[in-house]
């Protein structure tokens, strides 16, 4: 078993209800919770990370990092939205349905409204299933063979995992950097995870 985070409480909610009724409460002052989630096949009734995050959204909130707990229970932690946040064009359209439902709250609304004025609304990221090699990528991989035939034997999480760094760098600095650093990892056969 790990050890509960201290950077956050952990909290446990068997519904959605609770979860909505507690964000209610404590979404404006709250820095974030780690909920304990039940792993699929336990048996045990908790709150799903889908409806979690729904209610997220609702509140402002956005999900982040998922940890270990123990054989029934994982943590994943939800924090109030930034105001630079980065959104994923899945969030976006799950939060497209939620306000035609009418289940958006103020702080929600107002995270949304905040994306569309700083660009980040427009700059949402595409899932692993619909991401494609930009094309600052392709120029170096046709310009590095070994690079190339590496990338091209990558699948899933690795894959996905230099597309996204490349797509969401803010700074053009940021992103030629992370280019060069992706290509000669790539180069030695290496990988992000």
């Amino acid at each position: 078993m790990t050890g509960l985070p201290t950077d956050r409480p952990t909290m446990e909610f068997e519904t959605p209800q609770e979860w909505e009724a507690w964000l209610q409460v404590n979404g404006a002052s709250s820095q974030g919770v780690y909920i304990k989630v039940a792993k699929k096949g336990t048996g045990v009734r908790s709150i799903t990370c889908p409806e979690a995050l729904e209610i997220a959204l609702c509140h402002g909130w956005i999900d982040a990092i998922r940890k270990r707990f123990d054989e029934t229970y994982f943590l994943q932690k939800y924090t109030p939205r930034g105001p630079r946040s980065i959104w994923s064009e899945i969030n976006k359209r799950t939060v497209q349905q939620l306000i035609k439902a009418k289940l958006m709250h103020p702080a929600g609304l107002a995270a949304i409204d905040r994306a569309k004025a700083n660009g980040q609304w427009d700059n949402a990221y595409a899932p692993a299933s619909t991401i494609t090699v930009p094309s600052d990528l392709e120029t170096a991989l046709k310009k590095n063979k070994k690079a190339r035939i590496f990338f091209d034997t990558l699948k899933g999480s690795n894959r996905y995992a230099i597309l996204h760094r490349l797509h969401t760098a803010k700074k053009a600095e940021t992103r030629a950097r992370r280019l060069t650093l992706f290509i000669s990892m790539l180069e030695r056969g290496e990988t992000i995870h």
